[in-house]
């Protein structure tokens, strides 16, 4: 728990916000650093101001700060920090990223997120697009992340679960604190095969402003959004609309020509997202993933470190440590960093280098696969 409090402490601090607080971390590297840095150093920080500089080095912990890290520990959550390795890979790339994460369950590790979502009021229509897309994507090894809100988002998890894979849902609640409460059997299942997630106190209420503030986190974790309902004034499309300024993906689902629930489906397809009528749509749009195997070759796979090489070119040993722990299927830097114990400047290096002897690939988001063609590294499924 000791070490939660620094994090606790700075983001209680009056002033910063997220995009201040991932300034900061960019700067020193960990809270504990910020509040023993030098004026100066605090000073150069963009952003920053005497008045928050004179509360960071007050360092007296708030009285609510060790209540709530408690209460979320008894209630059977956990906590993880933009600095663990079980923080989402591509939520760290966003600009305003939550320095910490409530979880309830287990993140699912190695999996490329997507998500899904649409209206709350949602047709029949609606909701069998989407837990057929949830369903499909998932069966490709996609992490389905969506809000657990009615209609398309709880279609969405049901989509995934009901094939057997993790999902991911962000609440706009704390997570004692099941919204809408019809979802409390949706939300222990999730945490059984995936995890539900919120930024918010455990006992936060959802409060209105808190939604748009929980669809930056949606679309933050996936590497695209899909957006299978929405009326002109949907939500949604915040999402939406968030995930192109974060440099994502934006897909749509046609609706009917009659119905207002796809009005703004269909406006962001005239803004140019992508058509979606079956999974395939989504994942053409990112071609290092083998969607053209079938789901159940992906289960029967050996581990990576069961993976035999062929006739590799002279490489160092460390190299060769890399290309062992690479497949087909992209895995991101920093997961690679901690497996092989190597400092981030030597990865970034070595990935360089096999990058450009055509041997390995990378996907948005510093994500790494190998050219199996390149290397004639090949799988031994036997």
């Amino acid at each position: 728990m000791q070490k939660l409090i620094p994090w606790f402490f700075l983001k209680s601090v009056p002033g910063i916000g997220n995009h201040l607080f991932k300034r900061l971390l960019d700067r020193f590297g960990s809270p504990e650093k910020v509040i023993s840095a030098p004026f100066e150093e605090l000073a150069a920080v963009q952003g920053i101001s005497n008045k928050i500089i004179a509360a960071i080095r007050n360092t007296r912990v708030p009285d609510h700060i060790v209540p709530e890290i408690k209460l979320t520990f008894q209630k059977g959550f956990g906590i993880i920090t933009f600095s663990d390795a079980a923080y989402p890979a591509l939520l760290r790339e966003i600009p305003d990223p939550p320095p910490y994460l409530y979880v309830y369950g287990k993140l699912p590790e190695s999996k490329p997120g997507m998500a899904i979502v649409g209206s709350r009021n949602a047709s029949s229509y609606g909701r069998s697009a989407a837990e057929k897309l949830g369903r499909d994507l998932s069966l490709f090894g996609i992490n389905i992340v969506s809000g657990m809100a009615r209609g398309i988002d709880t279609a969405a998890h049901y989509g995934a679960l009901t094939a057997g894979n993790p999902t991911t849902a962000v609440l706009g609640s704390g997570l004692g604190c099941i919204y809408p409460p019809e979802n409390k059997d949706l939300f222990h299942k999730i945490s059984q095969n995936g995890a539900v997630i919120s930024e918010f106190p455990v006992n936060a209420g959802p409060e209105a402003y808190n939604f748009p503030l929980r669809n930056r986190i949606i679309c933050g974790m996936s590497l695209g959004t899909v957006v299978v309902e929405a009326a002109k004034k949907s939500g949604s499309l915040i999402t939406a609309r968030l995930a192109a300024e974060q440099g994502r993906e934006v897909f749509a689902v046609p609706g009917s020509i009659h119905s207002f629930k796809s009005a703004g489906t269909h406006q962001l397809l005239k803004d140019g997202a992508k058509l979606v009528a079956h999974a395939r749509d989504v994942l053409e749009e990112f071609p290092y993933m083998p969607y053209f195997q079938n789901a159940c070759d992906q289960t029967d796979s050996k581990p990576n470190d069961e993976v035999e090489n062929v006739g590799l070119p002279a490489l160092s040993d460390r190299e060769q440590e890399v290309i062992k722990s690479l497949g087909p299927y992209p895995v991101h830097i920093d997961e690679l960093s901690r497996k092989l114990n190597f400092k981030p400047g030597q990865i970034s290096g070595i990935l360089l280098k096999l990058e450009l002897m055509g041997m390995v690939s990378q996907a948005p988001g510093k994500y790494f696969f190998i050219n199996e063609d390149q290397c004639g590294k090949t799988i031994n499924h036997s």
